[in-house]
């Protein structure tokens, strides 16, 4: 089988009718926009990163997100409370490892969180590799590989988890079709102007965990939160003139985008794994 711009659209219109809660244990400089994304997307968030909640609260949310930007030692103890909370419940979880590869430290701790096997792992091409321990340079958020490069360090990634994704100008997915074959997919499309505002790659994540609460399979889920930012932001490009009219049209976009619209707009393909690695 493979994935088609309808199923997508199946799955935003499963999110509107849901309207899954998501955990976010985000960093201090996402929360806001990430939150608000959520909403205008069509579910709901709650950021809690204490470590005498984290746990529990991720038995019970619809899916949860674990992103890396901001640790320290306190959050350290809430990411693996919540990581393993979510996989004994099985409750769907997204790591987001920002900045892997290029600091030990959160390093360490994004390895060991993969021992609680997300259910899928997003991020810009360098630090998929770096996470698979394949090399690579990240600086920063900002990513030095193309994402095409990072398919075979996404499939090496496919042991700890059930989808990998390296976001870029074309964001490759990799994970399972709904018979279990191993699958490919391209999503093309966006703005140039993501980048420009703060939080567009950490929400991103977050909407990544609210689909797979909702979606068929984590694959389609994973595909439709990266075909829903895409198009979304191509509609809020053509309407802004700069970064802050952007950051507002975008959630006005996320909001209004129908399922209809995100199927007939959506740049999307599969690719054979095989020719890639």
């Amino acid at each position: 089988m493979t994935i088609t711009s309808a199923d997508l659209g199946v799955a935003l219109d499963a999110l509107r009718a849901r309207v899954p809660l998501v955990h976010s244990l985000t960093n201090i400089v996402s929360a806001n926009f990430l939150t608000n994304v959520l909403l205008a997307a069509g579910a709901s968030n709650a950021h809690i990163d204490n470590a005498h909640e984290a746990g529990d609260f991720a038995r019970i949310a619809g899916g949860v997100l674990v992103n890396l930007g901001t640790p320290d030692d306190g959050t350290a103890v809430a990411f693996t409370a919540a990581a393993e909370a979510a996989h004994d419940a099985g409750t769907p979880w997204v790591l987001d490892p920002v900045g892997v590869g290029g600091l030990a430290w959160r390093s360490s701790l994004a390895a060991d969180l993969l021992k609680f096997r997300p259910t899928a792992i997003r991020g810009n091409a360098s630090e998929v590799i770096a996470l698979a321990g394949l090399g690579g340079d990240t600086r920063g958020v900002d990513s030095s590989d193309d994402p095409a490069a990072a398919v075979p360090a996404a499939v090496a990634l496919l042991q700890h988890a059930e989808v990998v994704s390296a976001s870029g100008p074309v964001d490759h997915l990799v994970g399972h079709d709904a018979d279990g074959g191993l699958l490919g997919v391209r999503i093309g499309g966006g703005s140039a102007m993501l980048p420009r505002v703060t939080s567009t790659g950490c929400s991103l994540g977050a909407l990544v965990a609210a689909y797979l609460a909702v979606a068929e399979t984590p694959l389609v889920g994973l595909a439709a939160a990266h075909a829903h930012v895409a198009v979304a932001s191509e509609i809020a490009e053509a309407a802004s003139s700069g970064p802050g009219s952007f950051a507002v049209a975008y959630l006005d976009a996320l909001y209004s985008l129908d399922a209809a619209t995100l199927a007939e707009r959506v740049v999307l393909d599969t690719f054979d794994i095989a020719e890639i690695r």
